[in-house]
Parts: C-alpha cells; structure tokens; sequence
C-alpha cells in the first residue's frame, strides 16, 4: 500500500513538472503581435528591421494609415516601451500612426551576443537616422514627427540639430537641457531633503557620494533619486517601472525571451552609455 501511494505521489510530481517545463516553454517563446485595431485603413503590426546592421524592432500603430507618423524616442538608455506603450498612447493612435522603437541594445532590439562597442550616443543617432528615412519610405511621409522623452530627448534635439529635413516638428518630454547644471541641483536638492527631514543614512550617503561628476555615475544617481522620491513623491506620476515590469510578463509584444532581452539591455545600455553626455548643454549647442 505503501508503495503505490509513494509511486502515485512520483506521477503526480512527474505530471506538476512536465505541465511546468510547457508552460515555462510557452512564456518563453509564444509569438508576440500587437493587438488589431479596427478600420480597413488601420495598421497594427511589431516589425523587425535591419538598421546599422542590427535586427531592431518597431511597434506601428494607427487608426488610418494616412495620418501623420510620430516617432518615440525612449528614455533610459535602454528602458524601452513596446511592452506598455498602449496604455498611454491609445487617443494618440487615432490621430497619428505611433510608432515605438526598442532602440539597439534595449528590449526586443537586445542581442545576446551584441557587440558593446556599437553601444555608442553616435551610432544610435545613426540608427534613429535610417529608423526615420525607413518611416518615411514605407508610408510614404515627406516628414514626420519626433517625440524624446528623457534620454530620448538627448538624441532628439541631436537629431534636430544635425539633420532636421525629415522631421515636421520635435517635442521634448522631460528634456534634457544642461547635464551638469543639472545634476548639481538634483544633487543639492536631494541633500537639501535629507537633511530638511533628518536623514542620517541620506545624508551620509550623498556626503559619501560627494557632488558631481559622479566617480560611479550609475551608483551614485541610483542612490541620489531614491532619497528624492522618499521625500518628494510624485503624487499621480505613473509607475513606469510597474508598467515595464507588468508589461514585459503580461502584454502580447513580448514574450519570456523578450523580458530577460530586457533586463539584459537595460543593464549594458547603462553601463555603456550612460556618463557619456556629461558636456549636453542646449544652451550653447542648438540656440534656435
């Protein structure tokens, strides 16, 4: 009796692993798509393309594809949007065809073999370059428009200033404008937090970081920004990070394999790539 429940409980154990191994398999590799959008003149569709020689990915929506196209520059580097664009971007996608782009070494645009040396401010305008004429191309535009958000704007107003001919019209979100001015009032005034509300740790920790240039810039903006959201939140901001991660297990863009291209991106797009603007100053390098 004995052994046919030990030999019972092994089958159930075999069954509980194997159904396991699949559903793991499907998360993993399932196909990814974009949701239909109603309209003989709609388009939904993710599209992988060869841009500086990398397979890159876009996401290309729209009520009609007559409409102007508008182009989205992520922040980061390498925090991508394809997996929960949608959320924000619905009322827009009746008026533009919105396009998102994984830029090279983020989210499904990530490789894991990926030469590190391709991962440069100036190759990415390249690519954002060839992204824009294949736009222009495919849905036969003169010109379209460019949204940078964050990192994204770096590129942006760099893309305006080298080569605006295909580009109608620019919008910066959270523009970047002078990198050193501002980090140092980030800086001060996440001291001026600590220490306004007591903060030993906080305030230990940003003397031990010391004012910009950053030795580690990664490490010590990290720590710098926690003790500014502990102290002044952001009230109804969205929770980009919640969204990314929610995103990259739930949305139909991506897949498993997509997610960890994620994770993996984001942290060689950081150390690759961020500390390399240190001299973007607007003030002085596009005046009109």
């Amino acid at each position: 009796m004995r052994i046919r429940k030990s030999n019972g409980k092994i089958r159930v154990s075999k069954i509980v692993i194997t159904v396991g191994i699949v559903i793991l398999l499907i998360f993993l590799f399932r196909p990814t798509y974009t949701p239909n959008i109603k309209g003989i003149n709609s388009i939904n569709i993710l599209a992988d393309i060869s841009i500086g020689g990398e397979k890159q990915s876009l996401q290309i929506r729209g009520t009609n594809i007559e409409n102007p196209v508008i182009l989205f520059l992520h922040g980061g580097p390498g925090f991508p949007q394809i997996s929960f664009a949608r959320k924000y971007q619905r009322k827009l996608e009746e008026e533009f065809v919105v396009v998102n782009w994984d830029q090279r070494g983020s989210g499904k645009s990530y490789t894991f073999f990926m030469d590190k040396k391709g991962m440069t401010k100036e190759q990415l305008l390249k690519d954002a370059e060839e992204v824009i004429d294949y736009l222009c191309k495919t849905y036969n535009k003169e010109k379209i428009i460019v949204v940078g958000h964050s990192w994204g704007s770096e590129l942006g107003m760099n893309l305006v200033k080298n080569n605006s001919t295909k580009i109608s019209a620019y919008i910066g979100v959270g523009q970047v404008i002078d990198q050193k001015e501002g980090q140092r009032i980030s800086y001060e005034y996440a001291l001026e937090l600590a220490n306004q509300y007591k903060d030993k740790s906080g305030i230990k920790t940003l003397e031990e970081i010391g004012p910009p240039p950053y030795k580690d810039v990664i490490e010590a903006t990290l720590a710098k920004e926690k003790i500014i959201k502990k102290y002044s939140p952001q009230g109804v901001e969205p929770n980009v990070t919640k969204d990314a991660v929610m995103g990259c297990m739930f949305s139909p863009e991506y897949n498993g394999i997509d997610s960890i291209r994620f994770m993996l991106g984001n942290k060689m797009s950081a150390e690759t790539l961020w500390g390399t603007n240190k001299e973007f100053n607007l003030m002085t390098d596009v005046k009109k």
